[in-house]
């Protein structure tokens, strides 16, 4: 993969801010229906998936494999997989990351993440609180929504 120098240097002021800020726990201030222990949890996702589910982290732009899947089914939840977003949401944001336009009823909740000096809405698991993303108000038709979405998070089922 070549990289000219914008997208080196937007990577590595990416890396640089989520270094420097670290990931915000991906705790609500509530219980949450599916609970494991923190071992649980390390044992239950690789590292990669722990960091960003449990501890707010955010995956590097176009890593995730998911970003290239365009089969019919739903993205669940990598942690207790409940389902999220039916694959006919989803779209190419250009972002990096997997984005939709529309969450599944009753699949995820929301919360204010004033992180990184910014105000933005994060999106967490229903059912077991973890972080997926966030949601930007810059998506397409019908919703405007553009949930972007940390590929590492998510996990496919195929319909069938």
């Amino acid at each position: 993969m070549q990289t000219d120098r914008r997208t080196f240097l937007a990577i590595a002021g990416f890396g640089a801010v989520t270094a420097a800020c670290g990931g915000a726990p991906a705790k609500a201030a509530q219980r949450f229906e599916f609970t494991l222990t923190d071992a649980e949890w390390k044992k239950r996702l690789s590292p990669a998936a722990y960091r960003t589910l449990r501890q707010g982290a955010t995956e590097f732009p176009g890593t995730s494999p998911l970003n290239k899947e365009h089969r019919a089914g739903t993205f669940v939840c990598a942690g207790c997989a409940l389902p999220l977003f039916a694959s006919s949401t989803k779209f190419d944001s250009r972002t990096g990351w997997p984005s939709f336009y529309r969450a599944l009823p009753k699949a995820v909740i929301s919360k204010s993440d004033r992180s990184l000096g910014m105000a933005r809405t994060e999106i967490l698991c229903r059912r077991c609180g973890g972080h997926l993303g966030h949601v930007f108000d810059d998506g397409p038709r019908p919703t405007g929504k553009r949930y972007c979405m940390n590929g590492v998070a998510l996990a496919f089922v195929p319909k069938g």
